[in-house]
């Protein structure tokens, strides 16, 4: 057998990857972080439980890749579902809902998220994040922002401000509440968007995330991409 191409030991190596991600959004969202180990992941993923450690320092790494994984590709979906529309202020709509939305059908992730966010190491700095920040960075351009810089960071901590009093535990705020408050501050209709009282935010909870994680059948041994 002829040896592997690098192009095929790429690609093994980043399904392996996409893998752990999925595994570690589809079990702590089922039993929660604490009761979540590393070897329960990899064994999940197939991959032996030393492969961890090389693509992540640790869990709490894993899951904040993994959920900026679901954070990214949430918002990918609906900045390009039909009808696609070029309006800065229908994608800056549609951006507030996918990440409110997120909050609603994944709370157990999100808030888990949000607590390893103030841990000492903060944001892990991670294709998944940086895929995240670039989407927001042009939201907040195409709305119109001629100081994105300035302007992203806010809409970045307003956005984690409302995640935050949708889950903080005890005292939760609604979130058509927190939605009609970041639409006010943006001026935006609250027609646009994805409307709480047009159901398409109050459909099942969303159980299978498998579409946000290229993990199908590896390239064959010596096979170019």
């Amino acid at each position: 057998m002829s040896p592997r191409s690098a192009s095929v030991n790429e690609e093994l190596r980043r399904r392996s990857r996409e893998r752990l991600l999925q595994a570690a959004v589809e079990l702590v969202s089922e039993r929660g972080y604490d009761a979540t180990t590393l070897g329960d992941i990899a064994d999940r993923a197939g991959s032996a439980r030393g492969l961890v450690s090389y693509y992540f320092p640790g869990k709490r790494q894993l899951l904040q890749s993994a959920v900026h994984r679901l954070m990214h590709r949430t918002l990918e979906e609906a900045l390009e579902r039909e009808p696609r529309s070029e309006d800065g202020r229908e994608r800056m709509a549609r951006a507030i809902d996918a990440i409110l939305g997120l909050t609603q059908d994944q709370p157990v992730l999100m808030r888990q998220h949000m607590a390893g966010l103030l841990q000492a190491e903060g944001f892990v700095q991670c294709p998944e994040q940086v895929r995240l920040s670039e989407l927001l960075g042009d939201t907040v351009a195409r709305y119109g922002s001629e100081q994105v810089a300035a302007d992203y960071p806010m809409l970045r901590a307003l956005l984690m401000g409302a995640v935050y009093s949708a889950l903080v535990p005890g005292v939760p705020m609604k979130v058509p509440v927190l939605r009609a408050e970041l639409f006010k501050r943006y001026r935006l209709d609250w027609e646009m968007g994805a409307p709480p009282d047009t159901g398409t935010r109050n459909g099942p909870r969303e159980t299978d995330l498998s579409r946000f994680f290229a993990t199908g059948p590896a390239p064959e041994d010596g096979r170019p991409e």
